[in-house]
């Protein structure tokens, strides 16, 4: 088993894909399949459950890949502590932020730290942003992106980049919900919301129910990620309730579906930040990136 057997190994753990993993990492599938065969033979256990449309990991699998996230991170902390990754940082630095957080905040974020860390490399996964501090505490993710939770872990630093304001939305398209939406005085208990699975945005939302004495809202459905909410307040399926910068970095073709409703009574906006486990914060790539965030603060 090698390093480089290791980091097949963790691609393949999140692309799921024998192909898309050989392509990124430019090696033939049957390379690829023979180097993931010549790991579960010196294991002694299969690593994945595979069938046509899905690649799953065993629980040996999942043992390895904690294994293997922790055997690589060693070894670039070893490499720095020694000195060999030569005079500039150099490795890889994992981020998980929401599609929105990837066009809004972090390309002015990563213009200053590759400005100063060149040789960095930035591996990149987005998701529901809900689920930042997760991915951080579990170690599949270095730093995420997210709104501050009201109840942060106290093994989670956490810097501000901004506040997000949140706005309610409605279809623009003639439908029930609009006009129910455009009411003098509208009932919001009758209206159909599509909520967000969690994270600070719901918080807020429960909260304004509470606030209007709304006991029992009309949920239309509820959903991971704010931007396919977004999409299903466009096609009339019900309103929403989410960050402003969601609906501004939308596609044109479903901004133009949708209105904002600015006779809702005020939503406090909350914290956008980067959060990171608190013991790794001397770690050579994550010093250096805090210590930019903290710079542009």
């Amino acid at each position: 088993m090698d390093l480089r057997d290791l980091k097949l190994f963790l691609h393949l753990t999140e692309s799921r894909h024998f192909g898309r993993t050989a392509k990124a990492v430019h090696v033939s599938p049957s390379t690829l399949s023979r180097q993931i065969q010549r790991l579960e033979e010196e294991l002694g256990q299969p690593l994945f459950l595979r069938d046509n449309r899905d690649v799953r990991l065993t629980d040996a699998g999942e043992r390895l890949k904690a294994f293997a996230q922790q055997t690589l991170l060693h070894y670039q902390q070893l490499r720095n502590a020694l000195g060999q990754a030569g005079p500039a940082l150099s490795g890889e630095l994992r981020l998980f932020c929401s599609v929105t957080a990837a066009y809004s905040h972090l390309p002015a974020i990563l213009d200053r730290f590759r400005a100063r860390h060149p040789l960095v490399e930035i591996k990149l996964t987005t998701g529901d942003a809900a689920d930042a501090v997760s991915k951080v505490q579990s170690d599949e993710a270095d730093l995420g992106i997210a709104g501050r939770p009201e109840s942060l872990p106290t093994s989670i630093a956490f810097t501000k980049i901004g506040e997000v304001p949140l706005k309610l939305i409605a279809p623009a398209l003639p439908c029930q919900v609009r006009e129910q939406a455009l009411q003098d005085d509208p009932d919001w208990s009758q209206i159909p919301f599509i909520l967000p699975q969690h994270g600070p945005s719901r918080k807020r939302i429960d909260m304004w129910f509470r606030r209007q004495r709304i006991v029992a809202p009309q949920i239309y459905a509820t959903v991971s990620g704010h931007e396919a909410i977004v999409s299903m307040v466009a096609l009339g399926c019900g309103i929403a309730l989410l960050p402003e910068v969601v609906v501004d970095n939308s596609p044109e073709a479903v901004r133009s579906r949708i209105i904002m409703l600015d006779h809702v009574p005020m939503v406090a906006p909350f914290e956008l930040g980067v959060g990171v486990q608190r013991k790794r914060l001397s770690e050579p790539l994550i010093e250096a990136f805090w210590q930019t965030l903290q710079d542009a603060s």
